[in-house]
């Protein structure tokens, strides 16, 4: 791959893309393609295929995806099964069709059975039932990977799956609606701060839970199109956890906030453990190098210096 070569971001403005936008300029890839939602829609196979035809990139990375935390999963299941779908199958059939050679196809450890040995392997697909509080999303995930694994075994073309346990950094959804576990604590205890309020979490505190910073993937995903991976799906995480309420204690302290924490146990927990095994990317040559209290000191930086700029989600 030369610096040259185009390649195409999609989802090049959210959390993901944009990281991985920064990580490919900071080397001198140039030739960088980001379409908005309004330049392309990509649920509109059509519109897709014509973009394939017109702009031919070399590399497509989609990090495109309609994404949210428990709240958002439960209650609005059918946009994250078929939205996501739509997304993914048209960028991947598309690529296809139109001669991309590589395609890097971003996931969830949510992939993974619900009750599943710890540490996820990758060989753990499919094996049992998902947790039912992100099944939808889950699925659709899990037939992007299958995808590109299809596409792969029959054409031998470079479509490989990367799958990020949880995502934190600049760029987050902080919506209290519907954003994930870290930036969802961070904004509540920012404003129970600022408020001199309780904050209140869910669940009992006792699951466990890894993070990864953004910046962390953005470096695998660079590995992913500079490298041919000898197999089609991977593990990107930091291989450690932490307890949601040592979590909660750490973003309680650096926020600053000095209040009581309440612990609401009649709302789920979700999984009970979700750790990656990580020895399969890392044997490639890639491991994380960012720890998660420095992480989560530099997204509050990050979301103090945007707070005006962070906006309420619809769904």
């Amino acid at each position: 791959m030369t610096k040259d070569g185009k390649i195409y971001i999609a989802g090049h403005r959210g959390m993901v893309g944009s990281a991985v936008w920064r990580a490919l300029s900071a080397l001198g890839y140039h030739n960088l393609i980001g379409k908005t939602s309004k330049e392309l829609d990509l649920r509109n196979q059509a519109e897709v295929n014509a973009f394939y035809e017109r702009e031919q990139p070399e590399v497509v990375i989609d990090a495109a995806a309609k994404v949210g935390g428990i709240l958002a999963n439960s209650e609005h299941p059918y946009p994250f099964l078929m939205e996501n779908l739509q997304i993914q199958n048209n960028l991947i059939d598309g690529a296809h069709h139109h001669k991309v050679e590589k395609f890097i196809f971003l996931g969830s450890s949510c992939i993974y059975p619900k009750l599943a040995p710890q540490p996820l392997k990758e060989d753990y697909l499919l094996t049992d039932s998902l947790e039912p509080t992100n099944e939808w999303y889950a699925i659709a995930k899990i037939a992007g990977v299958k995808a590109c694994e299809a596409i792969r075994k029959q054409y031998q073309k470079d479509f490989v799956s990367l799958m990020p346990t949880n995502l934190y950094g600049p760029h987050d959804n902080f919506d209290l609606k519907s954003s994930h576990v870290l930036p969802a604590m961070l904004r509540k205890f920012h404003d129970a701060k600022l408020n001199n309020e309780t904050v209140t979490l869910w669940g009992s505190g006792t699951p466990m839970r890894e993070f990864l910073h953004v910046d962390d993937l953005a470096r695998a995903v660079v590995y992913a199109v500079e490298n041919v991976l000898p197999e089609h799906l991977y593990n990107v995480g930091t291989g450690t956890d932490v307890t949601i309420k040592d979590l909660a204690d750490t973003i309680q302290a650096i926020v600053g906030h000095e209040g009581a924490i309440d612990w609401d146990s009649s709302k789920p927990d979700g999984t009970p453990r979700k750790l990656m095994d990580v020895s399969k990317l890392n044997q490639q040559g890639w491991q994380a190098n960012i720890d998660l209290k420095s992480g989560i000191e530099m997204t509050y930086a990050w979301f103090l210096e945007n707070e005006g700029a962070v906006k309420e989600v619809k769904l």
